[in-house]
Protein backbone atom coordinates (compact mmCIF):
# COMPACT_ATOMS: atom_id res chain seq x y z
CA UNK A 1 0.00 0.00 0.00
CA UNK A 2 1.01 3.23 -0.87
CA UNK A 3 0.84 5.82 2.28
CA UNK A 4 -1.03 9.02 1.46
CA UNK A 5 1.88 10.93 3.24
CA UNK A 6 3.86 10.84 0.22
CA UNK A 7 1.53 12.55 -1.60
CA UNK A 8 0.20 14.67 1.33
CA UNK A 9 3.83 15.76 2.83
CA UNK A 10 4.95 18.36 0.64
CA UNK A 11 1.24 19.73 -0.17
CA UNK A 12 0.82 20.08 4.25
CA UNK A 13 4.03 21.76 3.97
CA UNK A 14 3.40 24.39 1.51
CA UNK A 15 -0.23 24.84 3.28
CA UNK A 16 1.50 25.70 6.48
CA UNK A 17 3.55 28.06 5.12
CA UNK A 18 1.30 29.79 2.69
CA UNK A 19 -1.04 30.70 5.84
CA UNK A 20 -0.52 34.57 5.79
CA UNK A 21 -1.38 36.22 2.51
CA UNK A 22 1.28 37.92 0.43
CA UNK A 23 1.57 41.70 -0.33
CA UNK A 24 0.56 44.67 1.34
CA UNK A 25 -2.35 44.48 3.50
CA UNK A 26 -5.27 46.36 2.45
CA UNK A 27 -6.51 47.05 5.30
CA UNK A 28 -3.11 49.20 6.63
CA UNK A 29 -3.79 52.13 4.38
CA UNK A 30 -1.14 54.95 5.59
CA UNK A 31 -2.09 57.86 7.88
CA UNK A 32 -3.22 61.47 6.30
CA UNK A 33 -2.13 64.53 7.82
CA UNK A 34 -4.70 67.15 7.47
CA UNK A 35 -5.17 70.47 9.28
CA UNK A 36 -7.19 71.20 12.71
CA UNK A 37 -9.57 73.62 12.08
CA UNK A 38 -10.18 75.51 8.74
CA UNK A 39 -9.25 78.77 8.25
CA UNK A 40 -12.08 80.36 8.60
CA UNK A 41 -14.12 77.41 10.96
CA UNK A 42 -14.22 76.25 14.25
CA UNK A 43 -12.15 73.58 16.52
CA UNK A 44 -15.51 71.65 16.99
CA UNK A 45 -16.42 68.24 15.10
CA UNK A 46 -19.93 68.18 13.35
CA UNK A 47 -20.07 64.54 13.95
CA UNK A 48 -22.10 62.69 11.22
CA UNK A 49 -23.47 64.60 8.33
CA UNK A 50 -24.26 61.87 5.55
CA UNK A 51 -27.71 61.35 6.78
CA UNK A 52 -28.85 65.56 7.10
CA UNK A 53 -31.45 66.81 5.23
CA UNK A 54 -29.56 69.99 4.81
CA UNK A 55 -31.97 71.38 2.20
CA UNK A 56 -35.12 71.70 4.18
CA UNK A 57 -33.19 74.37 6.34
CA UNK A 58 -34.29 76.61 3.42
CA UNK A 59 -37.99 75.85 4.29
CA UNK A 60 -38.87 75.50 1.08
CA UNK A 61 -41.50 73.03 0.40
CA UNK A 62 -41.63 72.94 -3.05
CA UNK A 63 -37.79 72.16 -3.09
CA UNK A 64 -38.01 69.79 -0.23
CA UNK A 65 -40.92 67.73 -2.77
CA UNK A 66 -38.74 68.15 -5.84
CA UNK A 67 -35.85 66.79 -3.85
CA UNK A 68 -38.14 63.94 -2.38
CA UNK A 69 -38.91 63.06 -5.41
CA UNK A 70 -35.76 63.03 -7.30
CA UNK A 71 -34.15 60.80 -4.91
CA UNK A 72 -36.10 58.30 -5.79
CA UNK A 73 -36.35 58.57 -9.06
CA UNK A 74 -33.51 60.40 -10.69
CA UNK A 75 -31.48 58.33 -13.20
CA UNK A 76 -27.96 59.31 -11.54
CA UNK A 77 -28.66 57.24 -8.05
CA UNK A 78 -29.97 54.15 -10.60
CA UNK A 79 -26.68 53.92 -12.71
CA UNK A 80 -24.76 54.12 -8.97
CA UNK A 81 -26.89 51.63 -7.63
CA UNK A 82 -26.25 49.33 -11.37
CA UNK A 83 -22.24 49.60 -10.21
CA UNK A 84 -22.95 48.01 -6.81
CA UNK A 85 -24.93 45.44 -7.99
CA UNK A 86 -22.13 44.61 -10.41
CA UNK A 87 -19.50 44.96 -7.76
CA UNK A 88 -21.31 42.16 -5.34
CA UNK A 89 -21.57 39.79 -8.12
CA UNK A 90 -17.72 40.42 -8.55
CA UNK A 91 -17.46 39.74 -5.12
CA UNK A 92 -19.57 36.80 -5.02
CA UNK A 93 -17.27 35.40 -7.61
CA UNK A 94 -14.09 35.01 -5.00
CA UNK A 95 -13.23 32.81 -2.28
CA UNK A 96 -10.67 31.35 -0.88
CA UNK A 97 -10.45 27.74 -2.22
CA UNK A 98 -11.11 27.75 -5.98
CA UNK A 99 -12.32 25.11 -8.08
CA UNK A 100 -14.29 23.11 -10.85
CA UNK A 101 -16.10 20.19 -10.66
CA UNK A 102 -17.57 18.42 -14.31
CA UNK A 103 -18.95 15.34 -15.27
CA UNK A 104 -20.64 13.30 -18.29
CA UNK A 105 -22.69 10.86 -18.63
CA UNK A 106 -23.87 9.04 -22.30
CA UNK A 107 -26.18 6.09 -22.98
CA UNK A 108 -26.53 3.94 -26.40
CA UNK A 109 -28.58 0.95 -26.95
CA UNK A 110 -27.22 -1.85 -29.35
CA UNK A 111 -27.52 -5.15 -30.55
CA UNK A 112 -25.37 -8.14 -30.96
CA UNK A 113 -23.43 -9.10 -34.22
CA UNK A 114 -25.05 -12.57 -34.57
CA UNK A 115 -28.58 -12.91 -36.36
CA UNK A 116 -31.09 -12.39 -33.60
CA UNK A 117 -29.08 -10.63 -31.12
CA UNK A 118 -30.05 -8.78 -28.03
CA UNK A 119 -30.74 -5.42 -27.17
CA UNK A 120 -28.78 -4.28 -24.40
CA UNK A 121 -27.58 -0.48 -23.32
CA UNK A 122 -24.06 0.53 -23.09
CA UNK A 123 -23.81 3.61 -20.42
CA UNK A 124 -20.53 5.54 -19.68
CA UNK A 125 -20.13 8.33 -16.96
CA UNK A 126 -17.45 10.23 -15.54
CA UNK A 127 -16.86 12.79 -12.95
CA UNK A 128 -14.01 14.94 -12.55
CA UNK A 129 -13.02 17.30 -9.92
CA UNK A 130 -9.79 19.96 -9.72
CA UNK A 131 -9.11 22.29 -6.41
CA UNK A 132 -6.60 24.93 -6.19
CA UNK A 133 -5.08 25.79 -2.99
CA UNK A 134 -4.87 29.22 -2.09
CA UNK A 135 -1.28 28.52 -0.50
CA UNK A 136 -0.22 32.43 0.04
CA UNK A 137 -3.34 34.40 -0.05
CA UNK A 138 -3.60 35.30 -3.93
CA UNK A 139 -7.36 34.14 -3.83
CA UNK A 140 -7.77 36.20 -0.19
CA UNK A 141 -6.16 39.24 -1.81
CA UNK A 142 -8.38 39.12 -4.86
CA UNK A 143 -11.93 38.52 -2.32
CA UNK A 144 -10.61 41.73 -0.36
CA UNK A 145 -10.08 43.98 -3.39
CA UNK A 146 -13.71 43.02 -4.55
CA UNK A 147 -14.93 43.71 -0.93
CA UNK A 148 -12.92 47.21 -1.20
CA UNK A 149 -14.45 47.76 -5.09
CA UNK A 150 -18.09 46.81 -3.79
CA UNK A 151 -17.23 49.81 -0.83
CA UNK A 152 -15.82 51.91 -3.05
CA UNK A 153 -19.08 51.68 -5.30
CA UNK A 154 -21.50 52.32 -2.31
CA UNK A 155 -19.33 55.31 -1.47
CA UNK A 156 -20.09 56.17 -5.45
CA UNK A 157 -23.75 56.01 -4.81
CA UNK A 158 -23.57 58.65 -2.26
CA UNK A 159 -21.07 60.72 -4.73
CA UNK A 160 -23.41 60.87 -7.60
CA UNK A 161 -26.34 61.54 -4.87
CA UNK A 162 -24.20 64.73 -3.64
CA UNK A 163 -23.58 65.86 -7.29
CA UNK A 164 -27.46 65.50 -8.30
CA UNK A 165 -28.64 67.17 -4.89
CA UNK A 166 -26.02 70.24 -6.14
CA UNK A 167 -27.42 70.13 -9.95
CA UNK A 168 -30.96 70.31 -8.60
CA UNK A 169 -30.10 73.36 -5.64
CA UNK A 170 -28.74 75.10 -8.61
CA UNK A 171 -31.15 75.26 -11.35
CA UNK A 172 -33.94 75.68 -8.57
CA UNK A 173 -32.04 78.98 -7.27
CA UNK A 174 -31.64 79.89 -10.62
CA UNK A 175 -35.08 79.33 -11.69
CA UNK A 176 -36.58 81.25 -8.64
CA UNK A 177 -33.82 83.92 -9.43
CA UNK A 178 -35.27 84.35 -13.55
CA UNK A 179 -38.77 84.37 -11.89
CA UNK A 180 -37.37 87.22 -9.92
CA UNK A 181 -35.78 89.00 -12.17
CA UNK A 182 -39.11 88.25 -14.33
CA UNK A 183 -41.57 90.09 -11.66
CA UNK A 184 -38.98 93.10 -11.49
CA UNK A 185 -38.35 93.60 -14.82
CA UNK A 186 -42.22 93.96 -15.53
CA UNK A 187 -42.35 96.47 -12.54
CA UNK A 188 -40.26 98.25 -14.23
CA UNK A 189 -42.00 98.16 -17.49
CA UNK A 190 -45.04 99.41 -15.31
CA UNK A 191 -43.29 102.68 -13.40
CA UNK A 192 -41.54 103.07 -17.20
CA UNK A 193 -45.46 103.35 -18.90
CA UNK A 194 -46.49 105.74 -16.45
CA UNK A 195 -43.60 107.45 -17.08
CA UNK A 196 -43.82 107.33 -20.74
CA UNK A 197 -47.53 108.60 -20.19
CA UNK A 198 -46.32 111.52 -17.96
CA UNK A 199 -44.17 112.60 -20.07
CA UNK A 200 -46.45 112.65 -23.05
CA UNK A 201 -48.73 114.68 -21.54
CA UNK A 202 -46.00 117.07 -20.69
CA UNK A 203 -44.75 117.32 -24.11
CA UNK A 204 -48.24 118.60 -25.63
CA UNK A 205 -47.78 121.55 -23.23
CA UNK A 206 -44.24 121.95 -24.17
CA UNK A 207 -42.54 121.13 -21.23
CA UNK A 208 -40.11 118.45 -22.37
CA UNK A 209 -38.54 117.88 -25.60
CA UNK A 210 -38.61 115.50 -28.49
CA UNK A 211 -35.46 114.12 -27.49
CA UNK A 212 -36.62 113.74 -23.95
CA UNK A 213 -39.90 111.66 -25.32
CA UNK A 214 -37.75 109.51 -27.21
CA UNK A 215 -35.51 108.67 -24.38
CA UNK A 216 -38.40 107.60 -21.76
CA UNK A 217 -39.91 105.57 -25.38
CA UNK A 218 -36.70 103.72 -25.53
CA UNK A 219 -36.05 103.17 -21.78
CA UNK A 220 -39.28 101.48 -21.82
CA UNK A 221 -38.57 99.27 -25.13
CA UNK A 222 -35.10 98.56 -23.78
CA UNK A 223 -37.12 97.22 -20.22
CA UNK A 224 -39.58 95.14 -22.63
CA UNK A 225 -36.61 93.30 -24.28
CA UNK A 226 -35.45 92.07 -20.97
CA UNK A 227 -38.49 89.91 -20.63
CA UNK A 228 -38.15 87.00 -23.02
CA UNK A 229 -34.18 86.73 -22.51
CA UNK A 230 -35.65 86.26 -18.86
CA UNK A 231 -38.55 84.04 -19.52
CA UNK A 232 -35.72 82.13 -22.13
CA UNK A 233 -33.39 81.30 -18.55
CA UNK A 234 -36.26 80.10 -16.69
CA UNK A 235 -38.05 77.90 -18.44
CA UNK A 236 -34.25 76.30 -19.43
CA UNK A 237 -33.89 75.86 -15.44
CA UNK A 238 -37.32 74.43 -15.06
CA UNK A 239 -36.40 72.05 -18.05
CA UNK A 240 -33.53 70.98 -16.19
CA UNK A 241 -35.06 70.30 -13.33
CA UNK A 242 -37.67 68.10 -15.32
CA UNK A 243 -34.19 66.31 -16.75
CA UNK A 244 -33.21 65.69 -13.38
CA UNK A 245 -36.07 64.34 -11.55
CA UNK A 246 -36.97 62.12 -15.15
CA UNK A 247 -39.94 63.68 -14.78
CA UNK A 248 -41.93 65.68 -18.23
CA UNK A 249 -41.63 69.43 -18.05
CA UNK A 250 -45.26 69.87 -17.85
CA UNK A 251 -45.88 68.86 -14.10
CA UNK A 252 -42.71 70.42 -13.07
CA UNK A 253 -43.79 73.87 -14.52
CA UNK A 254 -47.20 73.73 -12.79
CA UNK A 255 -45.18 73.18 -9.67
CA UNK A 256 -43.17 75.93 -10.13
CA UNK A 257 -45.76 78.42 -11.22
CA UNK A 258 -47.27 77.33 -7.48
CA UNK A 259 -44.01 77.85 -5.61
CA UNK A 260 -42.80 81.20 -3.71
CA UNK A 261 -39.90 83.59 -4.18
CA UNK A 262 -36.38 83.54 -4.08
CA UNK A 263 -34.81 80.54 -1.62
CA UNK A 264 -33.86 82.24 2.05
CA UNK A 265 -30.44 82.19 2.88
CA UNK A 266 -30.10 79.83 5.97
CA UNK A 267 -28.19 81.04 9.02
CA UNK A 268 -26.32 77.67 10.09
CA UNK A 269 -23.47 77.50 8.16
CA UNK A 270 -20.80 75.01 10.57
CA UNK A 271 -18.09 72.95 8.84
CA UNK A 272 -16.74 71.08 11.69
CA UNK A 273 -12.95 70.04 11.23
CA UNK A 274 -10.82 68.55 8.30
CA UNK A 275 -10.42 65.34 9.83
CA UNK A 276 -14.72 65.23 9.35
CA UNK A 277 -14.29 64.95 5.94
CA UNK A 278 -12.42 61.95 5.66
CA UNK A 279 -15.84 60.10 7.14
CA UNK A 280 -18.19 62.58 5.81
CA UNK A 281 -16.99 62.91 2.04
CA UNK A 282 -18.12 60.00 0.27
CA UNK A 283 -16.08 60.59 -2.65
CA UNK A 284 -12.83 60.30 -0.18
CA UNK A 285 -14.01 57.29 1.31
CA UNK A 286 -14.72 56.14 -2.85
CA UNK A 287 -10.85 57.26 -2.66
CA UNK A 288 -9.55 55.26 -0.05
CA UNK A 289 -11.29 51.84 -0.77
CA UNK A 290 -9.83 52.51 -4.48
CA UNK A 291 -6.95 52.26 -2.56
CA UNK A 292 -7.62 49.46 -0.90
CA UNK A 293 -8.06 47.47 -4.06
CA UNK A 294 -5.47 48.77 -5.49
CA UNK A 295 -3.22 47.32 -2.85
CA UNK A 296 -5.08 43.61 -2.95
CA UNK A 297 -3.94 43.41 -6.40
CA UNK A 298 -0.56 43.57 -5.51
CA UNK A 299 -1.17 40.91 -3.29
CA UNK A 300 -2.94 38.95 -6.52
CA UNK A 301 0.07 39.29 -8.47
CA UNK A 302 2.84 38.59 -6.29
CA UNK A 303 1.35 35.30 -5.49
CA UNK A 304 1.34 34.55 -9.08
CA UNK A 305 4.82 34.15 -8.99
CA UNK A 306 4.72 31.63 -5.77
CA UNK A 307 3.98 27.90 -6.54
CA UNK A 308 0.29 26.48 -6.37
CA UNK A 309 -0.62 23.33 -5.08
CA UNK A 310 -3.83 21.70 -6.69
CA UNK A 311 -5.92 18.50 -6.09
CA UNK A 312 -7.44 16.61 -8.79
CA UNK A 313 -9.33 13.59 -8.53
CA UNK A 314 -11.95 11.69 -11.08
CA UNK A 315 -14.14 9.09 -10.88
CA UNK A 316 -15.33 6.70 -14.66
CA UNK A 317 -17.57 4.23 -14.89
CA UNK A 318 -17.78 2.35 -18.92
CA UNK A 319 -19.25 -0.97 -19.12
CA UNK A 320 -19.34 -1.65 -15.68
CA UNK A 321 -16.30 -1.22 -14.70
CA UNK A 322 -15.33 1.46 -12.59
CA UNK A 323 -11.99 3.27 -12.10
CA UNK A 324 -10.60 6.24 -9.83
CA UNK A 325 -8.03 8.02 -9.67
CA UNK A 326 -6.73 11.20 -6.93
CA UNK A 327 -3.71 13.15 -6.11
CA UNK A 328 -1.96 16.72 -5.60
CA UNK A 329 0.00 18.74 -8.43
CA UNK A 330 2.41 21.26 -7.62
CA UNK A 331 2.76 24.19 -10.53
CA UNK A 332 5.75 26.37 -10.62
CA UNK A 333 5.64 29.29 -13.16
CA UNK A 334 9.17 29.41 -14.78
CA UNK A 335 9.02 30.44 -18.11
CA UNK A 336 6.41 33.17 -17.42
CA UNK A 337 8.23 34.90 -14.91
CA UNK A 338 9.40 37.85 -16.76
CA UNK A 339 5.91 38.35 -17.61
CA UNK A 340 4.26 38.09 -13.91
CA UNK A 341 7.09 40.13 -12.70
CA UNK A 342 5.74 43.47 -15.24
CA UNK A 343 2.75 42.92 -14.44
CA UNK A 344 3.82 42.92 -10.47
CA UNK A 345 5.57 45.87 -10.92
CA UNK A 346 2.90 47.77 -12.81
CA UNK A 347 0.10 47.02 -9.83
CA UNK A 348 2.71 48.63 -7.43
CA UNK A 349 2.92 51.45 -9.62
CA UNK A 350 -1.24 51.58 -9.69
CA UNK A 351 -1.36 51.12 -5.97
CA UNK A 352 0.97 53.88 -5.88
CA UNK A 353 -1.08 55.77 -8.31
CA UNK A 354 -4.38 55.44 -6.03
CA UNK A 355 -2.34 56.78 -3.15
CA UNK A 356 -1.52 60.15 -4.95
CA UNK A 357 -4.86 60.14 -6.22
CA UNK A 358 -6.32 59.71 -2.41
CA UNK A 359 -3.98 62.54 -1.16
CA UNK A 360 -5.04 64.64 -3.85
CA UNK A 361 -9.10 64.25 -3.04
CA UNK A 362 -8.41 64.68 0.72
CA UNK A 363 -6.36 68.19 0.02
CA UNK A 364 -9.18 69.07 -2.68
CA UNK A 365 -12.29 68.56 -0.47
CA UNK A 366 -10.37 70.91 2.15
CA UNK A 367 -10.06 73.36 -0.07
CA UNK A 368 -14.15 72.83 -1.31
CA UNK A 369 -14.79 73.62 2.02
CA UNK A 370 -12.67 76.51 2.85
CA UNK A 371 -13.22 77.86 -0.87
CA UNK A 372 -17.05 77.52 0.25
CA UNK A 373 -17.19 79.30 3.64
CA UNK A 374 -15.07 82.47 1.93
CA UNK A 375 -17.49 83.03 -0.93
CA UNK A 376 -20.71 81.89 1.59
CA UNK A 377 -19.31 84.79 3.92
CA UNK A 378 -18.42 87.74 0.80
CA UNK A 379 -21.72 86.90 -0.89
CA UNK A 380 -23.86 87.26 2.43
CA UNK A 381 -21.80 90.43 3.17
CA UNK A 382 -22.56 92.02 -0.65
CA UNK A 383 -26.23 90.38 -0.69
CA UNK A 384 -27.25 92.84 2.30
CA UNK A 385 -25.21 95.46 0.74
CA UNK A 386 -26.81 95.21 -2.37
CA UNK A 387 -30.33 94.82 -0.71
CA UNK A 388 -29.22 98.22 1.55
CA UNK A 389 -28.31 99.88 -1.90
CA UNK A 390 -31.81 98.68 -4.01
CA UNK A 391 -34.52 99.95 -0.90
CA UNK A 392 -32.21 103.27 -1.04
CA UNK A 393 -32.15 103.21 -4.87
CA UNK A 394 -36.22 102.93 -4.51
CA UNK A 395 -36.45 105.75 -1.86
CA UNK A 396 -34.63 107.79 -4.07
CA UNK A 397 -36.84 106.80 -7.43
CA UNK A 398 -40.16 107.74 -5.48
CA UNK A 399 -38.64 110.88 -4.79
CA UNK A 400 -37.60 111.74 -8.40
CA UNK A 401 -40.90 110.81 -9.50
CA UNK A 402 -42.49 113.39 -7.19
CA UNK A 403 -40.17 115.80 -7.76
CA UNK A 404 -40.82 114.98 -11.81
CA UNK A 405 -44.48 114.94 -11.37
CA UNK A 406 -44.18 118.80 -9.93
CA UNK A 407 -41.79 120.17 -12.68
CA UNK A 408 -38.77 120.32 -10.10
CA UNK A 409 -36.68 117.32 -11.54
CA UNK A 410 -35.55 117.42 -15.42
CA UNK A 411 -36.87 113.64 -16.98
CA UNK A 412 -33.34 112.99 -18.06
CA UNK A 413 -32.54 113.12 -13.56
CA UNK A 414 -35.58 110.53 -13.49
CA UNK A 415 -34.63 108.06 -16.22
CA UNK A 416 -31.04 107.95 -14.95
CA UNK A 417 -32.63 107.32 -11.23
CA UNK A 418 -35.25 104.67 -13.10
CA UNK A 419 -31.95 102.48 -14.70
CA UNK A 420 -30.19 102.68 -11.26
CA UNK A 421 -32.99 101.07 -9.29
CA UNK A 422 -33.37 98.96 -11.51
CA UNK A 423 -29.91 97.62 -11.84
CA UNK A 424 -30.09 97.82 -8.28
CA UNK A 425 -32.57 95.46 -7.86
CA UNK A 426 -31.85 92.64 -10.40
CA UNK A 427 -28.09 93.03 -8.42
CA UNK A 428 -29.48 92.06 -4.81
CA UNK A 429 -31.91 89.39 -6.42
CA UNK A 430 -28.78 87.83 -8.17
CA UNK A 431 -26.58 88.45 -4.73
CA UNK A 432 -29.42 86.62 -2.79
CA UNK A 433 -29.25 83.22 -5.30
CA UNK A 434 -25.46 83.57 -5.45
CA UNK A 435 -25.31 83.66 -1.55
CA UNK A 436 -27.98 80.73 -1.04
CA UNK A 437 -26.53 78.11 -3.78
CA UNK A 438 -23.03 78.88 -1.49
CA UNK A 439 -24.66 78.07 1.34
CA UNK A 440 -25.62 74.41 0.04
CA UNK A 441 -22.06 74.39 -1.51
CA UNK A 442 -20.82 74.27 1.79
CA UNK A 443 -23.33 71.46 2.97
CA UNK A 444 -22.25 69.60 0.12
CA UNK A 445 -18.25 70.15 0.29
CA UNK A 446 -18.66 69.12 4.06
CA UNK A 447 -20.57 65.24 3.15
CA UNK A 448 -24.00 66.24 4.61
CA UNK A 449 -27.37 65.03 2.63
CA UNK A 450 -24.69 61.66 1.20
CA UNK A 451 -26.64 58.87 3.21
CA UNK A 452 -29.85 57.96 3.10
CA UNK A 453 -32.00 60.97 4.83
CA UNK A 454 -35.56 61.35 6.23
CA UNK A 455 -36.77 65.03 4.87
CA UNK A 456 -39.16 66.19 7.96
CA UNK A 457 -41.59 68.87 6.58
CA UNK A 458 -41.19 72.23 7.93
Amino acid sequence: MISPSRFFGPALLLLAAGCAAVGPDPDARPAIPVPATFVEGEAASAGKLASRAFWAEYRDPVLNDLIARGLKQNLDEAAARERIRAAAADLRGTGVLAGQVSGTASAARERGASAGGAVQTAGNSSLGANFVFDLFGGARRERQGAAASLESAKAGLGTARLAWIAELIDAYGDARYYRQALALTRKTVSTREETVRITRDQREFGVVSEFDMAQAEALLAAARAEIPGYQAQYDAQVFAIATLLNEPASSVQAQMRRGSGQPRIPGSARAGVPADLLRNRPDLRSAEYDLAAALATVGVATADLLPSLSLTGSVSESGGAKSWGFGPAISFPVLNQGALQATRARRIAEAREAEIAWRAAVSQAVEDVQVAQSNLRRYREQAAALEGAAAAYDRAYQLARTSFAEGELALLDLLDSDRSTASARLSAASARNQAAKEWAALQIATGAGAGEVVLVSR
